[in-house]
């Protein structure tokens, strides 16, 4: 009888640090041999190349799940909090269930299974690299879609990160629905009064 192989996951997230928009995790399990093109942290790679490996990654994976974690969340518990839990539902909701979690960083939420952190993993663990690609793939569409409904901010552009063109539009027009009102410059513009009411 044919030994079942040993499931492993691989967790990251993308989007702790901007001041607008949601966190996303995803989980991935590879199987023993996959093939994909210059799999890498998902920071090194351009666009284009992130686009292309994420439908081989949905195609290779034994199972993926990739998980939305709101702006509400995020505010009402702190964003490491917020990211642990998008982390844990991520790896809960796969099926087949791992047998161990490699989660990107040096914190991990509590899990039915194993746990591991990786500093660093996100380059040296290829199933936490796929996790990578595609927490950021699916993070970049979300706030192009943002772009549409709030097309002031440059979220094309930026994708909700506090850069300085972003933190004038948030000066001049105030903060609107998906920006983290528990970040100090959002927290910031509303006292202003600018803006959305939210």
């Amino acid at each position: 009888m044919n030994k079942p192989p040993y499931l492993e996951a691989g967790v990251d997230e993308a989007g702790r640090g901007p001041l607008a928009g949601p966190v996303v995790v995803a989980a991935v399990i590879l199987p023993t041999h996959y093939e994909l093109d210059a799999l890498d942290d998902s920071k090194r790679l351009t666009a284009l190349k992130r686009e292309r490996l994420a439908p081989q990654i949905e195609s290779q994976a034994l199972a993926y799940v990739v998980e939305i974690v709101e702006v509400d969340e995020i505010d009402q518990v702190n964003i490491l909090q917020a990211t642990l839990n998008g982390m844990q539902r991520a790896v809960e909701n796969l099926h087949p269930a791992p047998l161990r979690a490699l989660i990107d960083g040096n914190r991990a939420p509590a899990l039915n299974c194993d746990v591991k952190t990786v500093v660093g993993g996100d380059r040296l663990v290829a199933s936490i690299s796929a996790a990578s690609v595609l927490a950021k793939v699916y993070r970049d569409r979300l706030m192009l879609s943002m772009h549409d409904l709030y097309p002031g901010y440059g979220f094309d552009r930026h994708k909700g990160y506090p850069t300085a063109y972003h933190r004038d539009r948030l000066k001049v027009l105030g903060p609107c629905p998906i920006h983290r009102k528990s970040f100090a410059p959002v927290r910031k513009a509303i006292e202003l009064g600018n803006g959305f009411n939210i």
